[in-house]
């Protein structure tokens, strides 16, 4: 009973918590103007691996500023290439730390542009997901600290804490500057999964032998 309350209890925290990203992300992003660059990161954290994923949506007034910093050849096609090597300036230009320890530079997962004649629309949105793999970490409160230093003259941010993935992993708060472009996620990690996971093994044991033990009265009988 006391593990069905967590889970239900963790359900929604977690249903709250998505809510609030979603209300803060879309109020931000309806009021993107087109002389900003808007850059909305979203941060998940898990015991051995961080994931970064990143939307940028240049404004009409700052779009050519963009698409010549991707398109360095000036053909007015962003090659795979091109935007390989955008996406890890990007990158470059993050600083992430765990407890004070700086974190593996991120390697792009995947990556999604538009073509140019979408970006000089100014809606457009170029989504670049990231990855960095990090030293088991330990039972008990940790603290994330990122910043975007990005293109950081034109500039609105946006910074969120996803609901972990891991089971044993929960973020406990959210601390950002007042331009967002800083944001230090509390987070604690427990030993709750692995105790599920037997638990619901003892169950579907004792489920087993359960049906076992019935077939064989109905046999003998």
């Amino acid at each position: 009973m006391t593990t069905v309350r967590s889970l239900r209890a963790d359900n929604r925290a977690a249903v709250l918590l998505l809510a609030t990203i979603g209300v803060a992300f879309g109020a931000r992003a309806s009021a993107h103007r087109l002389d900003e660059f808007l850059q909305a990161a979203r941060i998940g954290v898990e015991r051995d691996r961080v994931q970064l994923e990143m939307d940028l949506t240049p404004g009409i007034v700052v779009a050519d500023g963009v698409i010549r910093e991707i398109d360095v050849d000036r053909n007015g096609v962003l090659s795979q290439d091109e935007q390989r090597d955008y996406a890890d300036r990007v990158l470059s230009a993050l600083t992430l730390r765990i407890d004070d320890s700086p974190l593996p530079r991120m390697q792009t997962a995947a990556s999604s542009f538009p073509d140019v004649a979408a970006l000089h629309t100014g809606d457009a949105t170029i989504t670049i997901r990231a990855e960095a793999d990090v030293a088991r970490l330990a039972r008990g409160p940790h603290r994330l600290f990122f910043h975007n230093a990005n293109a950081a003259d034109s500039s609105v941010y946006l910074a969120n804490a996803l609901v972990s993935e891991d089971l044993d992993v929960a973020v406990t708060e959210q601390q950002r500057a007042g331009d967002q472009s800083e944001l230090t996620i509390g987070f604690v990690v427990r030993e709750t999964s692995a105790r599920r996971r037997w638990a619901w093994i003892g169950l579907g044991c004792v489920g087993l032998l359960t049906v076992s033990l019935t077939r064989r009265t109905r046999r003998n009988r």
